[in-house]
């Protein structure tokens, strides 16, 4: 149809809903500065996503999970995700899946670091970009990553940020986003919430799993990734940007979420 839009091979109509007239078991779609169009949408394959650069948000199930460089996201069949990204630019790799393993972990969203090994595997599965047609070799190698996925994944839930259901607490969210460089004025947040301090914190737990406070260092954090990614600041500018009087305990809060020392990105 001629309002249909093509991605990564599927056909996206109206509803938000992919038509896949591909009978190939499984496929991959290499793009360089990827496209954000910011509207939630699924289909009826699984999805493996590898971010070569940049880094992107996939917003899935009330949780907002983060993806940076040399990460990749499992999702699976039918399960509704919005993307955006304020990255310059992003390179990704999108693996789509009609049949997987009946464990658990295909049953799940998963986000992890891709270990060497399986970067090698993903990048040389490359040289099948966009083929549709069958290939014998393609389909064993394939079907070899699939499996080895469980195997690879460490349990990331540090890259994920949870909005809570109730909408109380969502004026609470909007308020830390936007001021994350300072310290929490509970009193101010509870005010907003239109309870008390201590029912504040509790209901914040309850919802999200983390305190405010916990809150406060995963956004301060997500933002400093994206301000890393520009290549446009030293590690102390970052630090004071998203609210740390010092280098020392921004890259103490940085490894503490993200299991590595934070690393200036350099441009070419």
């Amino acid at each position: 149809m001629q309002n249909d839009i093509i991605k990564c091979g599927l056909t996206e109509q109206t509803d938000s809903r992919f038509v896949d007239t591909i009978e190939k078991e499984a496929y991959v779609w290499c793009e360089k500065g990827w496209k954000h169009d910011d509207h939630e949408h699924a289909h009826q394959r699984a999805q493996l996503t590898f971010v070569e650069e940049g880094y992107q948000y996939f917003h899935i199930d009330q949780k907002i999970y983060l993806v940076p460089q040399y990460h990749v996201i499992w999702i699976p069949s039918g399960k509704a995700h919005r993307i955006t990204s304020e990255a310059k630019t992003v390179n990704l790799m999108v693996f789509l899946f009609k049949t997987v393993f009946e464990d658990d972990f295909y049953q799940n969203v998963h986000v992890f670091a891709v270990p060497a090994v399986l970067k090698e595997m993903l990048l040389y599965a490359s040289k099948w970009n966009q083929l549709i047609e069958e290939d014998e070799e393609q389909d064993v190698f394939f079907k070899a990553i699939l499996r080895s996925l469980s195997n690879f994944c460490r349990e990331n839930s540090y890259l994920e940020i949870p909005v809570p259901s109730d909408v109380r607490l969502i004026p609470v969210c909007t308020s830390i986003n936007s001021n994350f460089k300072y310290s929490l004025n509970t009193d101010e947040l509870a005010e907003k919430a239109q309870m008390s301090v201590r029912s504040l914190q509790r209901n914040f737990k309850n919802e999200t799993g983390i305190t405010l406070q916990k809150y406060l260092q995963l956004v301060r954090i997500l933002k400093s990734i994206e301000l890393i990614d520009t290549g446009q600041y030293t590690l102390s500018q970052i630090a004071y940007k998203v609210g740390y009087q010092s280098l020392s305990a921004f890259t103490s809060s940085y490894y503490s979420i993200m299991k590595v020392k934070p690393k200036v990105k350099k441009l070419s």
